[in-house]
Protein backbone atom coordinates (compact mmCIF):
# COMPACT_ATOMS: atom_id res chain seq x y z
CA UNK A 1 0.00 0.00 0.00
CA UNK A 2 2.72 2.25 0.60
CA UNK A 3 4.20 2.06 -2.81
CA UNK A 4 0.56 2.45 -4.47
CA UNK A 5 0.36 5.48 -1.79
CA UNK A 6 4.19 6.79 -3.34
CA UNK A 7 2.97 6.40 -6.37
CA UNK A 8 -0.26 8.60 -6.64
CA UNK A 9 1.76 11.50 -4.71
CA UNK A 10 4.80 11.11 -7.39
CA UNK A 11 2.40 11.68 -10.49
CA UNK A 12 0.09 14.13 -8.65
CA UNK A 13 3.23 15.95 -7.99
CA UNK A 14 3.93 15.92 -11.95
CA UNK A 15 0.55 16.57 -12.49
CA UNK A 16 0.22 19.71 -10.43
CA UNK A 17 3.38 21.15 -12.29
CA UNK A 18 2.09 20.28 -15.34
CA UNK A 19 -1.13 21.97 -14.67
CA UNK A 20 0.26 25.06 -13.15
CA UNK A 21 2.57 25.37 -16.35
CA UNK A 22 -0.63 25.41 -18.34
CA UNK A 23 -1.84 28.02 -15.98
CA UNK A 24 1.13 30.18 -16.81
CA UNK A 25 0.93 29.37 -20.21
CA UNK A 26 3.93 26.91 -20.51
CA UNK A 27 4.43 23.55 -21.28
CA UNK A 28 5.86 21.93 -18.48
CA UNK A 29 8.99 19.77 -19.13
CA UNK A 30 8.14 15.86 -19.92
CA UNK A 31 10.27 13.70 -17.64
CA UNK A 32 10.65 10.23 -18.83
CA UNK A 33 11.71 8.77 -15.57
CA UNK A 34 9.64 5.62 -15.29
CA UNK A 35 7.45 5.28 -12.14
CA UNK A 36 6.86 1.67 -11.04
CA UNK A 37 4.85 0.18 -8.32
CA UNK A 38 4.62 -3.04 -6.95
CA UNK A 39 0.63 -4.34 -7.18
CA UNK A 40 0.29 -7.51 -5.79
CA UNK A 41 2.67 -10.12 -7.70
CA UNK A 42 2.27 -8.17 -11.29
CA UNK A 43 4.64 -4.91 -11.49
CA UNK A 44 2.56 -1.68 -12.82
CA UNK A 45 4.24 1.29 -14.45
CA UNK A 46 3.74 4.60 -16.68
CA UNK A 47 3.96 3.17 -19.69
CA UNK A 48 4.92 6.62 -21.56
CA UNK A 49 8.54 6.24 -19.95
CA UNK A 50 9.49 3.81 -22.68
CA UNK A 51 11.19 1.37 -20.09
CA UNK A 52 9.16 -0.60 -18.81
CA UNK A 53 9.84 -3.86 -19.34
CA UNK A 54 6.42 -5.30 -20.84
CA UNK A 55 6.92 -2.37 -23.17
CA UNK A 56 6.11 -4.08 -26.77
CA UNK A 57 3.27 -6.28 -25.05
CA UNK A 58 1.44 -3.76 -22.75
CA UNK A 59 -1.89 -2.37 -24.25
CA UNK A 60 -0.81 1.30 -23.88
CA UNK A 61 2.44 0.80 -26.16
CA UNK A 62 0.29 -0.83 -28.59
CA UNK A 63 -2.56 1.72 -28.84
CA UNK A 64 0.00 4.93 -29.55
CA UNK A 65 1.81 2.38 -31.95
CA UNK A 66 -1.27 1.96 -33.84
CA UNK A 67 -2.20 5.34 -33.91
CA UNK A 68 -5.31 5.26 -30.92
CA UNK A 69 -3.89 7.39 -29.19
CA UNK A 70 -3.91 10.62 -31.58
CA UNK A 71 -5.15 13.57 -31.35
CA UNK A 72 -7.26 15.17 -33.28
CA UNK A 73 -6.20 17.60 -36.59
CA UNK A 74 -8.90 20.46 -36.79
CA UNK A 75 -7.81 20.28 -40.65
CA UNK A 76 -9.34 16.86 -40.53
CA UNK A 77 -12.87 17.97 -39.13
CA UNK A 78 -14.21 20.04 -42.54
CA UNK A 79 -17.36 18.81 -42.38
CA UNK A 80 -19.50 16.94 -39.69
CA UNK A 81 -19.18 13.56 -41.43
CA UNK A 82 -15.63 13.83 -40.51
CA UNK A 83 -16.55 13.10 -36.88
CA UNK A 84 -17.37 9.60 -37.48
CA UNK A 85 -14.08 7.83 -37.69
CA UNK A 86 -13.92 9.13 -33.96
CA UNK A 87 -17.20 7.73 -33.08
CA UNK A 88 -17.47 4.56 -31.02
CA UNK A 89 -21.34 4.04 -32.01
CA UNK A 90 -22.95 2.64 -28.64
CA UNK A 91 -25.87 0.39 -27.65
CA UNK A 92 -25.70 0.46 -23.98
CA UNK A 93 -29.50 0.03 -22.97
CA UNK A 94 -30.49 -3.18 -20.56
CA UNK A 95 -33.10 -4.58 -23.12
CA UNK A 96 -31.19 -3.88 -26.32
CA UNK A 97 -32.29 -6.94 -28.72
CA UNK A 98 -30.20 -9.32 -31.44
CA UNK A 99 -31.72 -6.97 -34.12
CA UNK A 100 -31.28 -3.73 -32.55
CA UNK A 101 -27.39 -4.80 -32.03
CA UNK A 102 -27.60 -5.85 -35.56
CA UNK A 103 -28.80 -2.23 -36.25
CA UNK A 104 -26.54 -0.70 -34.48
CA UNK A 105 -23.85 -2.97 -36.65
CA UNK A 106 -25.13 -1.92 -40.25
CA UNK A 107 -25.56 1.90 -39.37
CA UNK A 108 -21.47 1.76 -38.28
CA UNK A 109 -20.39 0.32 -41.42
CA UNK A 110 -22.76 2.50 -43.29
CA UNK A 111 -21.40 6.45 -41.69
CA UNK A 112 -18.15 4.55 -41.04
CA UNK A 113 -17.69 5.10 -37.24
CA UNK A 114 -14.88 3.42 -35.06
CA UNK A 115 -16.54 0.74 -33.30
CA UNK A 116 -19.40 -0.66 -31.81
CA UNK A 117 -19.99 -0.15 -27.94
CA UNK A 118 -22.03 -3.16 -26.78
CA UNK A 119 -22.92 -5.18 -23.29
CA UNK A 120 -20.60 -7.93 -23.18
CA UNK A 121 -23.69 -10.14 -23.78
CA UNK A 122 -23.93 -8.54 -27.01
CA UNK A 123 -20.49 -8.80 -28.57
CA UNK A 124 -20.24 -11.56 -29.58
CA UNK A 125 -22.86 -10.86 -32.01
CA UNK A 126 -21.44 -7.58 -33.29
CA UNK A 127 -18.25 -9.27 -33.59
CA UNK A 128 -19.84 -11.22 -35.82
CA UNK A 129 -21.84 -8.26 -38.28
CA UNK A 130 -18.61 -6.71 -38.08
CA UNK A 131 -16.57 -9.79 -39.47
CA UNK A 132 -14.91 -8.36 -42.54
CA UNK A 133 -15.20 -4.31 -42.34
CA UNK A 134 -13.34 -1.45 -40.61
CA UNK A 135 -15.32 -1.18 -37.88
CA UNK A 136 -14.35 -2.79 -34.80
CA UNK A 137 -16.81 -4.11 -31.75
CA UNK A 138 -16.09 -2.95 -27.88
CA UNK A 139 -17.42 -4.59 -24.65
CA UNK A 140 -18.39 -3.09 -21.98
CA UNK A 141 -16.80 -4.73 -18.30
CA UNK A 142 -18.23 -3.95 -14.76
CA UNK A 143 -20.94 -1.88 -16.37
CA UNK A 144 -22.18 0.86 -15.07
CA UNK A 145 -21.50 0.57 -11.25
CA UNK A 146 -17.89 -0.65 -11.37
CA UNK A 147 -18.41 -2.19 -8.12
CA UNK A 148 -17.57 -5.47 -9.00
CA UNK A 149 -14.56 -8.02 -7.58
CA UNK A 150 -11.44 -7.57 -9.92
CA UNK A 151 -11.42 -11.50 -10.42
CA UNK A 152 -14.63 -10.82 -11.78
CA UNK A 153 -13.93 -8.32 -13.86
CA UNK A 154 -11.00 -10.10 -15.77
CA UNK A 155 -13.37 -12.95 -15.65
CA UNK A 156 -15.99 -10.82 -18.36
CA UNK A 157 -12.90 -9.45 -19.57
CA UNK A 158 -11.63 -12.61 -21.02
CA UNK A 159 -15.01 -13.70 -22.28
CA UNK A 160 -15.44 -10.56 -24.03
CA UNK A 161 -12.33 -11.08 -25.61
CA UNK A 162 -13.19 -14.75 -26.49
CA UNK A 163 -16.29 -13.69 -27.35
CA UNK A 164 -14.95 -10.61 -30.40
CA UNK A 165 -14.29 -7.99 -28.46
CA UNK A 166 -11.66 -5.81 -29.53
CA UNK A 167 -11.89 -2.85 -27.00
CA UNK A 168 -12.52 -2.67 -23.46
CA UNK A 169 -14.26 -0.05 -21.67
CA UNK A 170 -14.27 -1.34 -18.16
CA UNK A 171 -15.85 1.01 -15.19
CA UNK A 172 -13.17 2.22 -12.38
CA UNK A 173 -13.83 1.01 -8.66
CA UNK A 174 -15.49 4.65 -8.22
CA UNK A 175 -15.98 3.62 -4.27
CA UNK A 176 -12.68 3.05 -3.78
CA UNK A 177 -11.21 5.95 -5.44
CA UNK A 178 -13.23 8.03 -3.37
CA UNK A 179 -11.96 5.98 -0.20
CA UNK A 180 -8.33 6.80 -1.18
CA UNK A 181 -8.32 3.11 -1.41
CA UNK A 182 -5.64 3.37 -4.74
CA UNK A 183 -3.70 -0.12 -4.01
CA UNK A 184 -7.68 -1.77 -4.74
CA UNK A 185 -8.23 0.88 -7.97
CA UNK A 186 -4.65 0.13 -9.16
CA UNK A 187 -5.66 -3.95 -9.35
CA UNK A 188 -9.15 -3.19 -10.61
CA UNK A 189 -7.66 -2.11 -13.47
CA UNK A 190 -4.73 -3.70 -13.80
CA UNK A 191 -6.30 -7.01 -14.14
CA UNK A 192 -8.60 -6.13 -16.58
CA UNK A 193 -5.72 -4.54 -18.69
CA UNK A 194 -3.72 -8.01 -18.28
CA UNK A 195 -7.06 -10.19 -19.56
CA UNK A 196 -7.46 -7.73 -22.35
CA UNK A 197 -4.75 -8.07 -24.10
CA UNK A 198 -3.10 -6.90 -26.59
CA UNK A 199 -6.71 -5.46 -27.11
CA UNK A 200 -6.96 -1.97 -25.44
CA UNK A 201 -8.79 -0.92 -22.71
CA UNK A 202 -10.65 2.43 -21.88
CA UNK A 203 -11.22 3.04 -18.34
CA UNK A 204 -14.72 5.30 -17.11
CA UNK A 205 -14.01 7.30 -14.39
CA UNK A 206 -17.58 8.72 -13.84
CA UNK A 207 -16.85 12.04 -13.67
CA UNK A 208 -19.56 13.62 -13.04
CA UNK A 209 -19.04 11.71 -9.26
CA UNK A 210 -16.00 12.77 -8.35
CA UNK A 211 -13.84 15.62 -7.63
CA UNK A 212 -11.42 17.46 -9.36
CA UNK A 213 -8.25 15.44 -7.41
CA UNK A 214 -10.32 12.43 -7.69
CA UNK A 215 -10.60 12.78 -11.31
CA UNK A 216 -6.35 13.52 -11.58
CA UNK A 217 -5.71 10.52 -9.27
CA UNK A 218 -8.24 8.05 -10.96
CA UNK A 219 -6.12 9.44 -14.27
CA UNK A 220 -2.76 8.54 -13.27
CA UNK A 221 -3.42 5.07 -11.77
CA UNK A 222 -5.74 4.28 -15.09
CA UNK A 223 -2.16 5.40 -16.73
CA UNK A 224 0.23 3.33 -14.46
CA UNK A 225 -2.02 0.40 -14.99
CA UNK A 226 -1.37 0.16 -18.53
CA UNK A 227 -4.96 1.55 -19.73
CA UNK A 228 -5.11 2.75 -23.55
CA UNK A 229 -7.54 5.45 -22.54
CA UNK A 230 -9.48 7.16 -20.08
CA UNK A 231 -13.11 8.14 -20.64
CA UNK A 232 -15.55 10.47 -18.83
CA UNK A 233 -18.81 8.65 -18.32
CA UNK A 234 -20.79 5.76 -18.18
CA UNK A 235 -24.18 7.91 -19.78
CA UNK A 236 -26.22 5.96 -16.82
CA UNK A 237 -25.31 8.43 -13.41
CA UNK A 238 -26.39 11.95 -13.26
CA UNK A 239 -23.87 14.25 -15.67
CA UNK A 240 -22.11 13.29 -18.66
CA UNK A 241 -19.28 14.32 -20.59
CA UNK A 242 -17.88 18.19 -20.06
CA UNK A 243 -15.51 20.07 -22.30
CA UNK A 244 -13.84 20.95 -18.82
CA UNK A 245 -13.08 17.59 -18.07
CA UNK A 246 -11.81 16.32 -21.02
CA UNK A 247 -9.52 19.18 -21.21
CA UNK A 248 -7.98 18.44 -17.48
CA UNK A 249 -7.98 14.35 -18.32
CA UNK A 250 -5.98 15.59 -21.55
CA UNK A 251 -3.43 17.41 -19.42
CA UNK A 252 -3.02 14.90 -16.41
CA UNK A 253 -2.75 11.63 -19.26
CA UNK A 254 -0.47 13.97 -22.10
CA UNK A 255 -0.17 12.74 -25.47
CA UNK A 256 0.16 9.20 -25.26
CA UNK A 257 -3.05 7.66 -23.78
CA UNK A 258 -6.28 8.60 -25.20
CA UNK A 259 -9.03 10.68 -23.65
CA UNK A 260 -12.90 9.47 -24.90
CA UNK A 261 -15.86 11.54 -24.15
CA UNK A 262 -19.09 9.89 -23.56
CA UNK A 263 -22.34 10.56 -22.01
CA UNK A 264 -24.77 12.90 -23.24
CA UNK A 265 -23.09 14.03 -26.72
CA UNK A 266 -25.90 14.31 -28.93
CA UNK A 267 -25.33 16.84 -31.83
CA UNK A 268 -22.28 17.82 -33.93
CA UNK A 269 -21.84 20.55 -31.65
CA UNK A 270 -21.29 18.63 -28.70
CA UNK A 271 -18.60 16.32 -30.28
CA UNK A 272 -16.81 19.44 -31.67
CA UNK A 273 -16.35 20.85 -28.36
CA UNK A 274 -15.22 17.46 -26.83
CA UNK A 275 -12.63 17.26 -29.83
CA UNK A 276 -11.44 20.33 -29.12
CA UNK A 277 -11.10 19.90 -25.54
CA UNK A 278 -8.46 17.10 -26.09
CA UNK A 279 -10.91 13.98 -26.71
CA UNK A 280 -9.68 11.51 -29.69
CA UNK A 281 -13.14 9.58 -29.22
CA UNK A 282 -16.44 10.19 -28.71
CA UNK A 283 -19.17 7.56 -27.16
CA UNK A 284 -22.81 8.34 -28.34
CA UNK A 285 -25.95 6.72 -29.30
CA UNK A 286 -26.86 9.86 -31.03
CA UNK A 287 -24.18 8.94 -33.45
CA UNK A 288 -26.29 9.60 -36.44
CA UNK A 289 -27.28 12.92 -35.50
CA UNK A 290 -23.81 13.63 -34.96
CA UNK A 291 -22.26 13.24 -38.20
CA UNK A 292 -25.83 14.47 -40.27
CA UNK A 293 -25.82 17.66 -38.09
CA UNK A 294 -29.49 16.87 -36.62
CA UNK A 295 -30.50 16.88 -33.15
CA UNK A 296 -31.21 13.50 -30.73
CA UNK A 297 -33.03 13.23 -27.80
CA UNK A 298 -31.19 9.85 -26.70
CA UNK A 299 -29.90 9.56 -22.88
CA UNK A 300 -27.58 6.84 -23.84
Amino acid sequence: MSDVNALVDEITERVKRRLEAFQAGTQAPCTTAPVKVKAESAEACAPSCGECPNHDTCGTSLAVRSGLTERVSPDKLRTSRDIAAYIDHTLLKPDATREEVLKLCDEAKQYGFATVCVNSVNVGTAARALAGSSVLPIAVVGFPLGAGLPASKAYETREAVRCGAKEIDTVINIGALRAKDYALVLKDIEVVVQAAKPHPVKVILETSQLKDDEKVIGCALSKAAGAAFVKTSTGFAQGGATAEDVTLMRRVVGDDVGVKASGGVRSTEDAMKMLAAGANRIGASASIAIVTGGKSNSKY
